[in-house]
């Protein structure tokens, strides 16, 4: 039997108010997504990447909302999206986590986490949401951290 997870999102930041690692350092704020209560960001924090939802122009954010509902397939990834991203700009060529998307029915299955630009697998995953509570905690990221 497969555990069904629980997606919420929060406004989040690169840095804690008080980090003197911030200084000099852009601070991006974005829409963290909490798997079960734990934060994807904090759990990838390593990478030194960040959550690509919730942040950038609005055109960006309403882009990555359609790829994570599956409304259409990513450009060159088709169903695997950038689910972290360069804190700095975003952009893909910077380095990025991947993960495959999958729908079965009711079910959005999160699997095969990789860290892009080393091509290496992460073990962490799969993560399965009822689609309900994942369409509306990943709508619900558009605007949440800084344009």
């Amino acid at each position: 039997m497969t555990t069904i997870n629980v997606l919420e999102t929060q406004p989040s930041s690169r840095y804690d108010e008080l980090d003197p690692s911030q200084d000099g350092n852009k601070n991006t704020t974005f829409a963290d997504l909490i798997i079960d209560g734990k934060s994807l960001y904090q759990m990838l924090k390593r990478h030194d990447l960040v959550p690509a939802l919730g942040w950038g122009t609005e055109e960006n954010q309403r882009q990555m909302i359609q790829y994570f509902l599956l409304k259409e397939p990513h450009e060159y990834l088709y169903y695997r999206y950038p689910i972290l991203v360069c804190p700095l700009c975003g952009d893909e060529e910077c380095g990025y986590i991947s993960v495959k998307v999958d729908r079965d029915e009711d079910v959005v299955i999160w699997k095969d986490f990789i860290l892009e630009h080393k091509n290496q697998p992460l073990n962490i995953g799969p993560f399965y949401f009822v689609w309900e509570n994942y369409e509306r905690a990943i709508q619900g990221t558009l605007g949440m951290g800084e344009k």
